[in-house]
């Protein structure tokens, strides 16, 4: 058909449909490795390329991971095209795939040849330096040349190959300054050899290339080191699984090709490769890497897997609920990466001053050598002062100041269970002043659990229990539970049913019972819990409570004590609500509608409030999305998690406080890049430009510079003292908090 795509053109595009996921109504979401990203420039320059192809709504670099996330809808944009017309070779990042770095291992092998040869040259420089007659230099000149030239060529690729890529499609970026330095240096050396100048700078020329490397390979391991927590999160993906077929027939198949509906088989010490459910089997499962905890859950027929998570016990047959990747590992790992990905504002701060560095530098430079000519009529010092300038005003600090930080906090966070969804978000939680806490299923377990354990008579929990084993509310689930556990008297009724918002009613012979809300079990009564009563008349109440979560009064005295206003803002009805306030000394709200929740927020942040939403259901939704930033509860809805911007897996919820204080850790620390990326120009500067500065120092100083920023960013790993995140006060026992509907 004309117009129609055909050949390669038309199978990358069904390849990309097929490779990406679909994450919001028609909106479609690829993963691409483009291994030769390497700076700010790169990254500037990828997003602009790909967010004017039609169709394309955004497109966000992860510079560590290489790799670059796209969103798109419509007809399948040419991605893979365009970058490789934009000078960077790229190809679809298979999700899952354990990927191999060749990047490392060339800076490793060009660094060792860098050495080896600046090691060599040093010594025939020696004995030049030392005295040499005219003809003995020049055979040292002519030594050090031939050396020089076949590892400047096998060294100098790592940036020669990045700055012509740049420089041919009309750009420019870090490693542009670099090689023409380096070039420089050489090229002006093989004119003196040739001439027989008393001058060459050859151990400058291959030493500058090994301490830019140093600098580069530093880098890149600092960088992996970084990154341990998402390589530890690929760790836990299984590689396949046994897939058994509607006739029997058992065979092993790789994770990325498991489709939902399939049925696969789990033996004890497998790693569950998707999400799934539970068809057979039972067994203790290991989801300390979703819950924190270290003893071994027990799973039967109907539990919902999650993949990542440990078969410790016995095989299980499992039914997959999702493809790899839409499981919740992914997900996380997802989220981890995502941190870096974000256009925060110190991190497009940082990006548009790499881009105007190299014209900058190109222009100092310049500027030095004519300076230098005009001033002393001396080509050899005037070239040798600009390519001083050249190497040491490189922006390679200045790139690296957000970026490094923003690795470290992801992966602090991740270790206390706290996953970052975008790097702008850790800004705007260190700017929080106002906290809103949802009560049922956030500052509670939001599970209900008998106040009143053996104080019920064991016939009447017998027939309470019978009753509340066919309903799902989450109180009848609990007086079930406790008839259970208890062994009570099992009991049939007949016509039994539900009336919605209301309670059960049976019959036992003449006698209708009735389990639920007072006020309809019998008349005249309005009092919390859950009333049983026969005919009209009482016979017992169940009282229920809603425990705190772990850590919720450390968490919230941390809030206050760093000087932050916390109030609960729940949907609720009073009672409850003002149990837990009065627990943790907390201003609160009930019987707020989702709308209401949206209001109060808005009303804050016209009053100048940088308003933290904490929330877990449903109805928060709203809410999390108004605030300036918002956290969820792993086990909260699927929209509840999406529309925040931060989601902690764990119960414990002295992580808020603690993503509070790594938020304000990390902004300090990407304000001290900034201040020691600039400091160190302002000095550098001047001092090369008026010739106190050979290559080789100039080589010595960046490479300084970028370790420099580099070590400090590393020094958000480091954990801190508890008081750190606030003062946290001794507690009493966490009492159990009585809820009533």
């Amino acid at each position: 058909m004309p117009g129609a795509p055909s050949g390669p053109r038309a199978n990358l595009g069904e390849e990309l449909l097929l490779a990406s996921r679909l994450v919001d109504g028609g909106l479609r979401q690829n993963e691409l490795s483009v291994p030769s990203i390497h700076c700010g420039a790169c990254v500037a320059r990828i997003e602009r390329v790909l967010g004017i192809l039609p169709g394309v709504e955004r497109a966000r670099v992860n510079l560590s991971t290489r790799r670059v996330s796209v969103a798109w809808r419509g007809e399948a944009p040419p991605l893979v095209e365009t970058l490789n017309e934009a000078g960077f070779e790229a190809h679809l990042h298979a999700t899952g795939a354990e990927e191999k770095d060749p990047a490392m291992g060339e800076l490793v092998r060009a660094l060792a040849v860098a050495g080896f040869a600046a090691g060599n040259i040093m010594m025939l420089s020696v004995g030049v330096w030392s005295g040499a007659d005219a003809e003995t230099r020049d055979i040292f000149h002519w030594l050090s040349a031939a050396i020089a030239l076949p590892s400047l060529a096998y060294c100098g690729r790592v940036f020669f190959r990045s700055a012509w890529q740049a420089v041919r499609r009309g750009r420019t970026n870090m490693d542009v300054p670099i090689s023409i330095g380096v070039l420089l240096a050489f090229g002006m050396s093989l004119y003196e050899t040739v001439h027989h100048g008393p001058h060459a700078y050859f151990d400058a020329a291959i030493s500058l290339l090994f301490f830019l490397l140093i600098g580069r390979t530093l880098d890149h391991v600092m960088r992996e080191r970084a990154r341990t927590a998402v390589k530890g999160l690929a760790s836990l993906a299984a590689r396949g699984a046994w897939v058994v077929e509607p006739d029997g027939a058992r065979h092993y198949l790789a994770v990325d090709a498991i489709r939902p509906g399939m049925t696969l088989l789990l033996a004890a010490g497998d790693r569950v490769p998707v999400d799934a459910r539970i068809v057979e089997g039972r067994s203790d499962l290991d989801v300390s890497l979703i819950s924190g905890e270290s003893l071994p859950r027990p799973v039967a027929p109907g539990t919902l897997l999650q993949a990542g998570t440990l078969n410790v016990t016995g095989p299980l047959t499992i039914e997959a609920t999702a493809v790899a990747r839409d499981s919740f590992l992914a997900e996380m790992t997802r989220m981890m990466e995502a941190a870096e990905t974000g256009r925060a504002g110190y991190r497009r701060l940082a990006d548009r001053a790499a881009r105007l560095y190299a014209p900058v530098i190109h222009v100092t430079a310049l500027a030095t050598f004519i300076g230098w000519m005009v001033a002393t009529d001396d080509l050899h010092r005037a070239v040798t002062i600009a390519i001083a300038v050249l190497i040491i005003t490189c922006p390679c600090a200045l790139g690296l100041a957000v970026p490094m930080v923003q690795v470290m906090a992801a992966r602090r966070l991740f270790e206390r269970g706290i996953m970052i969804k975008g790097s702008g978000a850790l800004e705007r939680l260190a700017e929080a002043d106002h906290v809103v806490f949802d009560k049922t299923g956030t500052l509670t377990k939001g599970v209900p659990d008998l106040a009143d354990r053996g104080v019920i008579d064991p016939d009447l929990l017998g027939i309470a229990a019978a009753m509340a084993a066919h309903s799902n509310h989450p109180y009848a689930q609990a007086i079930a539970a406790e008839g259970r556990a208890r062994e009570a008297r099992t009991v049939v009724l007949t016509d039994l049913v539900e009336q919605a918002g209301a309670g059960l009613e049976g019959r036992m012979g003449d006698v209708v019972y009735r389990l639920g809300r007072p006020d309809w079990t019998r008349t005249g009564d309005t009092g919390p819990g859950v009333a049983l009563s026969a005919n009209g008349r009482l016979l017992c109440s169940f009282r229920l409570r809603d425990e705190l979560r772990p850590g919720a009064r450390e968490a919230v005295a941390a809030l206050v004590a760093k000087g932050l206003s916390v109030e609960i803002l729940s949907g609720d009805h009073q009672e409850a609500v003002q149990r837990v306030a009065a627990s943790l000394n907390l201003p609160w709200r009930a019987a707020v509608s989702p709308a209401e929740k949206v209001a109060h927020i808005a009303a804050l942040t016209a009053g100048g409030a940088k308003v933290l939403m904490v929330g877990d259901g449903l109805n928060d939704a709203p809410a999390l999305a108004a605030a300036h930033v918002s956290m969820a509860t792993a086990s909260a809805a699927d929209v509840g998690r999406n529309a925040a911007d931060i989601v902690f897996l764990h119960d414990d919820l002295t992580a808020i406080p603690e993503a509070i204080w790594t938020a304000g850790g990390a902004g300090t620390l990407i304000r001290q890049n900034f201040a020691l990326a600039v400091a160190y120009n302002a000095l550098a500067v001047p001092v090369a430009v008026l010739g106190y500065v050979t290559p080789l120092i100039a080589a010595i100083a960046m490479s300084a510079s970028s370790i420099l920023v580099i070590a400090n960013a590393l020094r958000l790993g480091k954990r801190p003292n508890r008081g750190n995140i606030g003062t946290l006060p001794e507690a009493p026992q966490t009492p159990a908090l009585e809820a009533g509907r």
